[in-house]
């Protein structure tokens, strides 16, 4: 079993309230092989909602007008794992740069478009606790 990010299984939970469905993604969850989540909603932010981007120091998740929204992603990474746990997922494919997705590179927390090495809270959790990461635009 495979947890993946819900917007790349075609549900519309993107930040923007869109969805960035890819194709092998979401024939994993027809299959019944893969479980989509959205550790952002599972956390308790809205759809569709402000941007968020985590500081340069990865301490905190901030949305653009300077809402600290740490704690909610925190709740979804937790929430995440959890469910990763409860399926017996044995790794994950996440959407890439997300501030709770993203591994290896994501947004540097200046809301100016720069990417910078580091990844998402979500996927840090995961992989700190054995679950592989893979991302996907």
């Amino acid at each position: 079993m495979i947890i993946v990010s819900a917007c790349l299984a075609g549900y519309r939970c993107r930040y923007d309230g869109k969805t960035n469905p890819d194709e092998s993604v979401v024939a994993l969850v027809k299959r019944g092989e893969a479980i989509p989540v959205c550790p952002e909603m599972l956390g308790g932010l809205p759809c569709p909602r402000i941007p968020s981007e985590r500081t340069a120091d990865g301490t905190r998740v901030l949305m653009r007008d300077g809402s600290d929204v740490t704690g909610a992603f925190k709740r979804g990474a937790e929430e995440t794992l959890r469910m990763a746990r409860l399926y017996g997922c044995d790794r994950a494919i996440l959407k890439a740069r997300s501030p709770s997705c993203g591994c290896g590179t994501i947004y540097d927390g200046t809301f100016s478009g720069t990417l910078r090495e580091g990844s998402g809270v979500t996927a840090e959790l995961l992989m700190q606790n054995g679950v592989p990461v893979e991302v996907k635009d």
